[in-house]
């Protein structure tokens, strides 16, 4: 059963994460997607702080032609909201942060996180912390006592507003309509976004799967060096996510190209066609959309602990594949399958074999994930756990 949740605020798990890292920085950053959350973290955790919004065009003019001046008005700390409207203040906060190193004064948010890491690298280096703040987990839901079903969280997703009462018919047409208009047309520059409606249609198709950009350019009708273009938009929008090929110490001829994933299922779902929960789970995706769900979820846990061990797959030419491959300290490796099934066999683990038996990689322990409701280990040693019980036992 799906529950909506009426003006509540649900405890975010990167709570703690942001004030370890305001008790110790001059500034930090919070980055996401639109509509994350980004705001209402730092608005709730910081009620007494100065607040000032960029996206109001008049606020982001007067930022950037009389920067000075204008920080004046708004005491520390101060929360600024949608810093990439002006980046040029970064380098102002600079000099005051110079000034006075006191933590906890400067808390911003931006949403395009490629052009905006570049200036806070710039001008904040060593006096920035930097969070990058996921769309609501399944955990957080659960945890504030509002459980949803794991089906219908992937086909819903995790944006705030979708479990605050917003029907989800109406909130992502204008959500997409709104990240059209603002962030692609921004960055970009298109005057007609049609083409681009596509190419995003045409990637939520593709969640989870091995990236093509001529199959996609072709698809789209656009030229394959657009795709690459267009591609690097919906990263910096955080939109989705690129996992790499892991290739270790492996001597087997791999695929070399990388995953596509969108980092929020339900925004996918809706790009992709879906309109109910049944729809989406009696198609051919109903198992890429579960991985893509699995993804995501380790994702948010890892960054609202700080952890940064990047994620990888492993597929070679001739078949074998496992879907994450997560590389510890030590060179020691969890490799981790994904099945949209109940009770997988020994023959579910035939990749997580294929990667022990490849090359010199140690691995750790393997994982399948699945919608098991008991925790078993198969004959090979190979664990079989639901997410709830993988996220309990993953660490980085």
């Amino acid at each position: 059963m799906l529950v909506h949740i009426i003006c509540m605020w649900i405890d975010r798990h990167s709570e703690i994460l942001v004030k370890r890292m305001a008790g110790q920085f001059p500034a930090v950053l919070v980055t996401g997607a639109r509509q994350a959350g980004k705001t209402s973290l730092l608005r709730h955790l910081y009620p007494q702080a100065s607040y000032l919004s960029l996206d109001l065009p008049a606020n982001a003019e007067a930022a950037h032609t009389a920067p000075e001046k204008f920080l004046d008005q708004y005491p520390a700390p101060v929360i600024i909201d949608e810093i990439q409207y002006a980046p040029s203040l970064l380098r102002y906060l600079k000099y005051r942060i110079d000034k006075d190193r006191s933590p906890g004064q400067y808390l911003l948010t931006g949403s395009q996180v490629f052009p905006l890491m570049q200036g806070v690298s710039e001008s904040l280096a060593g006096r920035c912390a930097v969070l990058n703040l996921h769309t609501l987990s399944m955990t957080e839901l659960r945890d504030a006592n509002h459980p949803i079903e794991e089906s219908s969280y992937i086909f819903l997703g995790g944006y705030p507003g979708l479990h605050a009462g917003a029907e989800a018919d109406l909130w992502f047409p204008a959500y997409v309509a709104t990240y059209l208009e603002r962030d692609v047309r921004n960055i970009l520059r298109l005057v007609d976004l049609q083409d681009f409606s596509r190419f995003i249609r045409a990637c939520a198709l593709r969640s989870s799967q091995v990236l093509n950009y001529s199959d996609i350019a072709r698809d789209t009708g656009i030229a394959p060096n657009t795709a690459r273009k267009w591609l690097n938009v919906l990263q910096t929008s955080a939109v989705v996510s690129l996992i790499e090929p892991y290739f270790g110490n492996l001597t087997k001829r791999l695929i070399k190209a990388p995953k596509l994933v969108f980092l929020d299922t339900g925004l996918a779902a809706f790009l992709a066609g879906f309109r109910s929960e049944k729809d989406l789970f009696a198609s051919s995706l109903a198992g890429a959309f579960y991985e893509s769900y699995v993804f995501g979820q380790i994702i948010r846990q890892a960054a609202s602990r700080g952890d940064s061990a990047p994620i990888n797959y492993w597929r070679t030419a001739n078949g074998p594949e496992v879907d994450m491959v997560i590389e510890q300290a030590g060179g020691k490796v969890v490799a981790i399958e994904c099945k949209l099934k109940e009770n997988p066999a020994s023959g579910d683990a035939s990749g997580l074999r294929s990667l022990a038996e490849a090359g010199k990689t140690r691995i750790k322990e393997k994982f399948i994930v699945c919608r098991t409701k008991v925790t078993y280990k198969l004959p090979d040693g190979t664990w079989v756990m639901n997410l709830p019980e993988l996220l309990k036992n993953l660490s980085f």
